[in-house]
């Protein structure tokens, strides 16, 4: 089984974007000593919590600060931005880095109607979505002489490519394409078994994969006791809580009691959003993954956990790695 984390360089209350950067930066040395396979990092906008919007940028920092875990996106939202430049960025940081860099692509807008304004984007970009994705794979693909435009560095450095969604349209085009294909269980699993059924039932092998990958986004919050876990997690539930209800901001400390911080009223929508996932002890964490890799047969884990204390984060990764590596 393995297993990757999934970050979003949070900015936490009490810090700024250069300290979230720098946790970035510690977190992915450590993940590469765990054991992790990738670190990736998203794509949002004009969201005071979250420094990683210039995903590409970031990824850079990324991987020139660590040796051998995968650097890449988890993701880019292709329609904010013209195939060509995104083939461009990851073939130079391809080119750069080697064979570390990996590009997962999705179709959400990654911010608000004021966002899709103030980035010049149309939404009729989502009906160009296959075509787009299609037309990055060529410009990072082996060179094609006579091509009217080629992606110069970019062209023969065959950059993997995802698909990343939460629904069904990510999953059918995954299939088709032939592409390995995650799915955002992590704060949307309302389509999730339906979604990964559709996915390996159509897939089909093509020049850019021969048979189905699929991996899993689990929320992991893991300490030395249920109870600890449980508080730590806190912070995520209200952060989530006030992104829902339009009052996005950094992430808070951890409470004692989630009713203190969370509506009763929206509560039980956090609770469903972020339903997919390991939280307690590691005994507790172990039972949880187990059930859900029985159920979802991933490829691929990639763990989501937005703590607060930089310290109880690592701990929890690290804890996350130790029961993950005893099912690879």
């Amino acid at each position: 089984m393995e297993f990757s984390v999934l970050d979003l360089a949070v900015v936490a209350e009490g810090a700024d974007a250069r300290q979230a950067i720098a946790n970035s930066v510690s977190l992915a040395q450590a993940a590469e000593g765990w054991g992790y396979k990738r670190f990736w990092l998203a794509e949002h906008h004009n969201m005071p919590g979250i420094a990683s919007a210039a995903t590409a940028v970031l990824i850079g920092h990324v991987a020139e600060h660590t040796q051998t875990i995968r650097v890449g996106a988890g993701g880019v939202m292709l329609p904010n931005h013209a195939p060509l430049a995104i083939a461009e960025q990851f073939g130079t940081l391809a080119t750069i880095h080697g064979d570390r860099i990996d590009l997962g692509l999705g179709r959400a807008p990654g911010g608000d109607g004021a966002v899709m304004h103030a980035l010049r984007r149309a939404m009729q970009r989502n009906d160009d979505f296959p075509n787009d994705v299609v037309e990055l794979m060529r410009y990072l693909g082996t060179p094609r002489p006579g091509a009217p435009v080629a992606a110069h560095p970019g062209e023969g450095t065959n950059v993997p490519v995802w698909i990343l969604g939460s629904s069904l349209y990510g999953a059918s085009l995954a299939a088709v394409l032939g592409l390995p294909y995650a799915f955002a269980s992590h704060f949307a699993p309302g389509d999730l078994e339906q979604a990964v059924g559709l996915y390996r039932e159509r897939f089909e092998a093509t020049e850019f994969g021969t048979r189905p990958r699929f991996m899993l986004a689990v929320n992991v919050i893991a300490a030395d006791t249920d109870a600890e876990a449980q508080r730590l997690r806190s912070s995520q539930m209200i952060s989530f809580a006030r992104l829902r209800t339009g009052m996005p901001g950094l992430l808070p400390p951890p409470v004692d009691d989630i009713h203190d911080a969370v509506p009763a009223a929206v509560l039980p929508m956090v609770e469903h959003a972020l339903s997919v996932s390991a939280v307690g002890a590691p005994q507790t964490v172990a039972t949880q993954l187990d059930a859900l890799i029985a159920t979802y047969r991933p490829d691929e884990l990639i763990l989501v956990g937005n703590i607060y204390d930089q310290a109880a984060r690592h701990r929890s990764f690290a804890i996350a790695a130790e029961i993950l590596r005893g099912r690879a």
